[in-house]
């Protein structure tokens, strides 16, 4: 692990394409890399303090190395903004295809909105440029 920095992960958007619901390309050597550098948080609506939900979606979509990775990763609970989940003392970052307006307000607000990096599956290469990014900004 590069650091103890914190990555907190949205799954819809980040890791599995919406529509059809499949695997980011390029999503399970990602999954991988996060596990390998960083301290990895589940930050979805799918895992809200337990994340055997979190894994027991995304593993219909990934092989079971991956799966493996996914297990490592720890929980996050939150009631109505995932920004409740993260922790201003610690350094991290917050992968998500959609945050809410008042999610990148309260970022603002607490001087973290260069914390969030907003992720678009349609770009080419997405979490590959994703990768090559984190690589940069967490050494």
């Amino acid at each position: 692990m590069w650091s103890n920095t914190r990555l907190y992960i949205d799954i819809d958007g980040v890791l599995l394409t919406k529509r059809p619901v499949a695997a980011a390309p390029g999503a399970e050597a990602f999954i991988h890399f996060l596990t390998q550098h960083f301290n990895c948080f589940w930050l979805t609506t799918h895992c809200r303090g337990d994340a055997r939900v979190a894994v027991r979606y995304v593993a219909q979509y990934v092989d079971a190395s991956t799966l493996a990775c996914l297990q490592t990763w720890q929980t996050t609970d939150w009631d109505t903004l995932k920004t409740e989940a993260l922790h201003d003392t610690t350094e991290f970052y917050w992968l998500d295809d959609a945050p809410f307006v008042s999610e990148q307000q309260e970022l603002e607000r607490r001087g973290l909105l260069h914390r969030l990096i907003t992720v678009d599956l349609a770009r080419p290469d997405e979490l590959q440029q994703l990768q090559q990014l984190l690589t940069r900004v967490a050494r």
